[in-house]
């Protein structure tokens, strides 16, 4: 079975008091920054930042390691590409593989702001549950039924993951063997029968919905009003932002 939540991502912290839309602003605009950073000299900051916000949120460090571990494969990739066939300048040299200056100094900037991204994008939604943050991207405009589908997506996605494994298993029952190229129409066979699956159970998912009066009223849920403390952090966060932004363009 797959885990629809991570437990360890509820524990009670700073951040898991900072209202939703001020975090959610905060935290997106570092993103942003933070994406937006080509000057190496501001690569120690930006990852010590992303740090200090993950050590703000009382996340355990394997809930990060674990978001990582997927897309660092990528990361490796890069580790292995960019330092030894990017650039001129030559740092290292052993026969016929050289370590170029170029190449390393354009995986740090890949690295350290894949980390800090990941980190902030870890932060926000392991302290925020996910119908709390649809709600706050609501009241900050987004449409309700893209709001819906998000919802709904979050939800039958693990849904899909638990069938697409139970097909698997059964196959494999039945002598199927993954891996090899005799295997891809069984694979195709399966996704093609969830596909199936999913678009009978969203018509009849949709139909018990419209039964019980979807559509015709949405009920207001009473939101807590940002305080002063979390106007301040929101500010704190947009100031920072600002500096990664304009640093390069005042330092050079």
């Amino acid at each position: 079975m797959i885990a629809r939540a991570n437990p360890e991502a509820v524990r009670e912290s700073s951040l898991t008091r900072w209202e939703t839309r001020a975090k959610l602003i905060g935290l997106l605009c570092l993103v942003f920054a933070f994406a937006s950073v080509r000057d190496t000299r501001l690569l120690a900051p930006m990852v010590l930042l992303s740090l200090a916000v993950f050590g703000l949120s009382a996340l355990p460090a394997r809930h990060l390691l674990s978001r990582l571990k997927v897309p660092g494969v990528f990361l490796v990739a890069l580790a292995v590409v960019l330092p030894l066939f990017s650039g001129e300048t030559v740092l290292a040299e052993a026969g016929p593989v050289a370590l170029r200056l170029e190449g390393t100094l354009a995986f740090l900037s890949v690295a350290a702001r894949f980390f800090s991204i990941v980190t902030l994008a870890t932060v926000l939604f392991g302290t925020t549950p996910m119908p709390t943050l649809v709600r706050a991207m609501r009241s900050l405009g987004l449409p309700a039924l893209l709001g819906d589908i998000l919802l709904f997506t979050y939800r039958y996605i693990f849904q899909l993951a638990e069938d697409l494994h139970r097909a698997r298993v059964a196959a494999r029952l039945r002598g199927a063997r993954f891996g090899s190229i005799r295997s891809v129409s069984t694979t195709a066979h399966i996704i093609g029968s969830l596909l199936v699956r999913s678009n009978w159970q969203a018509e009849r998912v949709l139909a018990a919905m419209l039964l019980r009066g979807y559509g015709s009223a949405r009920s207001l849920e009473v939101r807590r009003a940002p305080v002063a403390r979390d106007v301040a952090a929101l500010a704190l966060c947009l100031a920072l932002a600002a500096v990664f932004v304009l640093s390069p363009a005042l330092i050079g």
